[in-house]
Order: C-alpha cells, then structure tokens, then sequence
C-alpha cells in the first residue's frame, strides 16, 4: 500500500484519484473546495484533507491535477504548499497542462527540497479518466520513470517518457496542436456535407474508416451535427493550452500558422457565449457565418 495525495479534484483529478485508492493505495485528497474533497471520501476509499500540509506529509507520491501554470506553482511554493510540507525523496507528478517552462521551474525548486517533480500531462479527456484509460506523456529523469509508471498505472492506458523534465508538456503541445487542426477539418467537412445536399451520419460512415479518419470524427461527428455541445473539453481550457502552444513556438522559432488561425476562430466561439462549449463547437461558428452570409 502506498501513502499518496491527490491535489485538485476536477473532472479528470476526482475519478483519477479514485482510481488509485480503489487500487490499493491509501490515499488522501485535497480540493480547494472542501466540499469537494469531503464528496470524493465518501464515494472513494481515502481520506479527504482541509489542508495541503496534512495531505502531503507522509505520501510517497503526490499527484496535482490543477489548472494553470500559476495555480501549479502556488500549490507548490506557497508557505503551506507542497515544498514545504513533503519528506526527502517524494515524487511530485503533475498532470496539469501547463508550460514547460514552469515544468522546469518546479523541477528545480523540488530538487533543492530533496525531492522529485515530475510532468505528465494526460490525453483522453473525461471519459479516459473515468475508465482508467489515460495517454500519459512524462517528463523526468530515466531513473525515475519506472516508478512513476507503477504509481499512475490504475488511471493509464499508455505511456512514454518523451525525455527530461519539460518534454512531457511540449509533447501535449503537439497533441493540442494536431486536435485543433483536425476539429476545424471536421467542421468544414460537416458544415460543407450539411450545406450540399448530403446526410452528413452516412458520409462520416463511409470516409471514417479511411484516411481522413480520426478519434475526433468518430466520437464527435454525431453531436456536432445534433448542436449539442455541454460535454467534453470546454474552449475555454482549449485557448489555455493553445496559448502555451504559441508561446513555446515563438520560443524556439517555430511557425504554427493553422494553431494561430484555429485559437482566433476559438476566441470568436467564446464571443458567442461558447467558453464552456466543447471544441467542436467550432462548426457551430461556421454555421453563423452560414446564417450571416444567407
């Protein structure tokens, strides 16, 4: 049985951390939202804690499920965060999507603590994490790889060490990158079938299996064509990761010129009220355009 914490109990960091306490592990919990944590004990076979210091102090691993860079850092630094509170020797593993600038950062402040930080952001969204069947990209020392990859196990499908600290989080940089090109193909796709005479659910049989087939076309055309949009990854989180996409690009001197252009038609969904509208909204935005230019 291993003594772990779970930092921030969001729709991917709740079921992630029932996953491991349903695993064996004993495992505490911690939300800013207490009533949050207190939920999480009741349904799970762990411990809910009103502070960090209490969570933190005995684990063997520490788990953060947070939102942005200065969330993560806060949670880390602050006088009653994590840094301050853990034994020599735990290993901090962040699944936030944050940038790898701050992976680095952390990395360098945990080691000066005796400690270990870890980045490992996820793929699979909600439904990946409430079946246990995450992609987890890592960044870390080959040392610590193997144990980190027992301690997530009850929560990942597949997982790679893509290289040293910060590599994790430039690898879902290019997961973010590939989704958000192949969401706007979609829509134009969609939107083009719906406008030209074709029942878009027959189209998408017949090509999903080909090569313009993708996770996205078969788990999103049938509600993107139904206009429902109250599920999934929410816009608002797909502008955060896109920012950090750009910013890294300008970083190391890359072009992104498809990223840039899909982050603008994303700012232009929120206008429309869309923050929290899963990311294949983007076909509700070209249907307005449909009705303006009518």
């Amino acid at each position: 049985m291993t003594k772990m914490a779970f930092i921030g109990l969001g729709t991917m960091g709740y079921p992630m951390a029932g996953h491991l306490a349903n695993a064996g592990n004993q495992v505490t919990v911690y939300n800013r939202t207490t009533s949050k944590a207190e939920a999480w004990a009741s349904e799970y076979p762990g411990t809910a804690s009103a502070s960090i210091q209490d969570a933190v102090k005995d684990a063997e691993a520490v788990m953060i499920c947070a939102g942005r860079d200065a969330d993560v850092e806060s949670l880390m630094t602050r006088e009653d965060g994590i840094l301050s509170n853990i034994q020599p020797g735990t290993q901090i593993i962040d699944h936030t999507t944050t940038s790898a600038l701050l992976a680095e950062n952390m990395a360098a402040a945990t080691s000066e603590a005796g400690s270990v930080f870890i980045d490992a952001p996820v793929s699979g969204g909600e439904q990946g994490a409430i079946n246990g069947q995450l992609s987890v990209m890592v960044g870390c020392n080959e040392a610590d790889f193997d144990t980190m990859k027992a301690f997530t196990a009850p929560y990942t499908r597949s997982i790679a060490r893509m290289g040293d600290v910060g590599c994790g989080q430039k690898a879902k940089m290019v997961n973010q990158i590939c989704i958000a090109g192949l969401v706007q193909g979609l829509s134009e796709g969609l939107n083009f079938a719906m406008n030209n005479g074709l029942d878009p659910h027959q189209v998408i049989d017949v090509i999903q299996n080909g090569a313009a087939g993708s996770w996205q076309m078969v788990n999103r055309h049938k509600t993107m064509v139904a206009d429902e949009y109250d599920h999934g990854f929410a816009i608002d989180w797909m502008r955060k990761d896109l920012g950090i996409c750009l910013d890294q690009a300008n970083r190391s001197g890359v072009a992104l010129p498809v990223t840039a252009l899909v982050d603008q038609f994303y700012a232009e969904t929120q206008q429309m009220g869309g923050g929290r509208w899963d990311t294949s909204a983007l076909l509700k935005r070209l249907q307005r355009f449909n009705s303006d230019a009518k």
